[in-house]
């Protein structure tokens, strides 16, 4: 079965905000690499791009969460006009509690983790770098009542 991985666009701070995402989750980063890992005579690189990150992802479960930084000469991401959300399915009630609580420090939480009408343990906020996620636990596909 195909995979979806969530790839996230931002303006300089990509390891920075992967740094908090891996201190929520845990885990290790499977790759990193910076706009220099790529300069050449061809592809040459600015230096105050140099450090920005190219490519990162941190596994998580069977997904992979993406990212990278927008190189300035192509414009800022504008982090308040995501079009979508991440959606985190916990194993537990506890868990979703921990992942909502760990992810949503310093940022907006929009619905706080609440029992819903469709069965679901649910919530929705924006974390601190303009990121939208949604969260929940289903006790239905965990084989619990």
């Amino acid at each position: 079965m195909a995979l979806i991985n969530p790839y996230i666009n931002f303006n300089g701070n990509a390891e920075e905000a992967f740094n908090f995402y891996k201190s929520v989750f845990g885990g290790e980063f499977a790759k990193i690499m910076r706009f220099k890992d790529l300069s050449s005579a061809e592809f040459p690189v600015a230096e105050k791009e140099a450090n920005k990150i190219m490519h990162i992802a941190l596994p998580i479960g069977n997904n992979i969460l993406m990212a990278n930084d927008v190189p300035e000469h192509l414009g800022r991401v504008n982090e308040n006009e995501n079009r979508s959300k991440i959606s985190v399915s916990a194993k537990s009630r506890e868990e979703a509690d921990r992942l909502f609580k760990g992810l949503s420090v310093g940022g907006v939480v929009e619905f706080p983790l609440s029992d819903s009408p469709w069965g679901s343990y649910f919530g929705m906020f924006r974390d601190k770098y303009g990121i939208e996620w949604m969260g929940d636990f289903n006790p239905k596909y965990h084989g619990q009542k």
